[in-house]
């Protein structure tokens, strides 16, 4: 028979060593862990897992910036039918008084369009634009449907002869899209992606060699809208829909002053292509596709 002064031994033991081994387990006075646990260290917190790093292309020739138009491998199977809708948010270096003068070049309507439509896409954000609009830019760059990329700061032409756009200097080209970039963080923008876009499309091997040290993969299109200060809708339309392949790349426009139809256009191209058995994706799932084929 257990006494009462050993029992009140063995009833202190217990209660000390649980203050001191937080909730070690007492029974009959043995002091033994539970089986499976002797020896096993204190759980921790999980570290959280680190956020996948965008895809990119290895560099071309000689270390040029790379350049990626489509993902199109004559896929016919509708597993393989992926598009990706891009949307231009311009906005030069100039712009701002008329900006200031009521002009528009964000389209708010068109990323509520998106969202209600569940399409992911790729906003090609200048830096100007981000500056002039920054809480829109936080709010798409906050979404995980988009994914932001870089259309320069100044929206100037990286060649000569680029649809009238002012140029930028070579010596200027690396300089102009890491302050993109840095307009971007200034104004809190999260998902942005190491990918640009040449304003106009215009680029030649000086400006891919500027660009190589920013490590960006240079994206460009297989399918011109054409909504660019279009009006009739129905013709936009008509062109994505004839131009598009498994694969392709779609070029539009986010500013209302410069492509006002691009919002109904996309009303109608969204069910049309899903209907055609598409699935719309982000730019970083097409080059990421690439990359592992390469």
């Amino acid at each position: 028979m257990i006494s009462y002064r050993s029992l009140r031994r063995t009833v202190l033991s217990c209660a000390i060593g649980a203050l001191a081994l937080g909730a070690a387990a007492c029974s009959g006075g043995s002091g033994h862990a539970p089986p499976g646990q002797a020896g096993r260290p204190a759980a921790s917190p999980s570290a959280p897992a680190k956020p996948t790093a965008p895809p990119r292309l290895a560099p071309g020739p000689s270390g040029l910036t790379p350049v990626f138009k489509s993902a199109q491998r004559g896929a016919r199977d509708a597993a393989e039918r992926t598009v990706a809708l891009t949307f231009d948010a311009d906005m030069t270096a100039d712009q701002g008084p008329r900006a200031a003068a009521g002009e528009h070049f964000d389209n708010p309507r068109l990323i509520a369009t998106l969202r209600r439509l569940k399409v992911p896409a790729t906003v090609f954000m200048t830096g100007r634009w981000a500056e002039e609009y920054p809480a829109q830019a936080r709010d798409i760059g906050g979404d995980r449907l988009f994914e932001v990329a870089n259309h320069s700061y100044s929206h100037y032409a990286f060649t000569g002869d680029c649809y009238g756009l002012p140029t930028v200097p070579a010596a200027g080209m690396r300089a102009d899209v890491e302050r993109a970039f840095t307009a971007f963080r200034r104004a809190g923008v999260r998902h942005v992606v190491p990918y640009f876009r040449f304003p106009g499309g215009c680029y030649d091997k000086s400006a891919l060699r500027a660009l190589t040290p920013t490590g960006v993969t240079a994206i460009q299109w297989d399918v011109v809208s054409g909504d660019a200060f279009a009006t009739d809708a129905g013709a936009v339309t008509r062109q994505v829909l004839d131009g598009v392949r498994p694969g392709s790349v779609v070029v539009m426009h986010c500013t209302r002053s410069a492509a006002p139809t691009t919002e109904r256009v996309v009303r109608d191209v969204v069910p049309a292509l899903r209907a055609k058995g598409y699935r719309f994706v982000r730019v970083s799932e097409l080059v990421g596709s690439a990359a592992r084929k390469r």
